[in-house]
């Protein structure tokens, strides 16, 4: 029974997707006319097309998948904010999670991507239509050979997140940097069970560039009370239940309090400063997701 609820349900994200994709990528194209006003008004009615997707995503999960979403901390939340939101990484459906959580509560999510990933067929298109910042990072080796690089990476992200100064936007970014596994965690032999090491770079970058119009940090904190699912056990509505926790944080009271510098990048103080506290607050969340697992049991 649930092999068949799995494929009903694929089928209806295809179709869905498909849908939508359409019209993004037609409007992607009539985007490329370089006026200022016409490719807001574009912007616009993209994110509203993107927004529908979640939402028939949702209406699909709720007649498939069936999961309970027990979620906590989003009251308050506003379209008129920016938003930086971080959260742990256990799996491809934390993604859809995020999606429906956040679905007309805030502006659309926007992920950083490689500057690379905007030559992906079709793809690459409509993530650059939908404004997803594409950014460059230069590795410390690579800029000890060419100097004359330093802050260009930097600079480059700025100037992908302009955009977002006339418009409220919510950055994504899992700072763990990929999908937690044991095997992973037990390779940075950390004192985290429950969660990978936080990698203060890539906040960093976005506070960088628009530390000065981002509004608060929500700190997502996702577990899966029967397991951590595949994307295929949750279309196949094998995920009963799934906790979401939202903190929230003023940005402006974190730059406030010294958590957080403009000079991050050249500052190595501040930097350890930032970095100490991102590793505290994953510490309590996985305190929290520890608390949660032993609540199971």
């Amino acid at each position: 029974m649930h092999v068949f609820i799995g494929i009903f349900s694929s089928l209806f994200y295809f179709i869905n997707t498909v849908f939508w994709v359409t019209p993004i990528l037609i409007m992607s194209i009539l985007k490329i006319i370089p006026i200022k006003p016409w490719r807001t008004f574009l912007s616009y009615f993209l994110d509203g097309c993107a927004t529908a997707w979640i939402s028939i995503n949702k209406l699909n999960q709720n007649l498939f998948s069936r999961t309970h979403f027990n979620v906590s901390g989003v009251d308050g939340l506003t379209h008129k904010d920016w938003y930086l939101i971080i959260a742990n990484h256990a799996s491809w459906v934390d993604i859809l999670v995020l999606q429906r959580v956040f679905n007309r509560k805030i502006p659309f999510l926007k992920f950083f991507l490689k500057k690379e990933l905007i030559w992906v067929p079709f793809l690459g298109l409509a993530w650059w239509a939908l404004d997803f910042p594409f950014m460059r990072r230069y590795s410390k080796a690579f800029i000890a050979k060419h100097p004359q690089l330093k802050g260009k990476d930097l600079e480059a992200t700025r100037k992908a997140c302009e955009k977002f100064r006339f418009k409220p936007v919510s950055i994504m970014n899992f700072v763990e940097g990929t999908r937690f596994t044991p095997q992973k965690n037990a390779a940075q032999n950390t004192s985290l069970e429950c969660l990978l090491n936080p990698k203060a770079g890539g906040m960093a970058y976005v506070l960088s560039a628009m530390g000065d119009k981002l509004h608060k940090l929500l700190d997502i904190t996702i577990h899966y009370p029967h397991g951590i699912p595949s994307y295929w056990d949750f279309v196949c509505g094998r995920v009963p239940q799934i906790n979401v926790h939202v903190a929230v944080f003023s940005i402006e009271e974190l730059v406030n309090s010294g958590v957080f510098g403009m000079d991050y990048f050249d500052n190595p103080e501040q930097r350890e400063i930032f970095q100490v506290w991102l590793s505290q607050l994953w510490k309590q969340k996985d305190q929290e997701l520890k608390k949660l697992a032993m609540s199971q049991k």
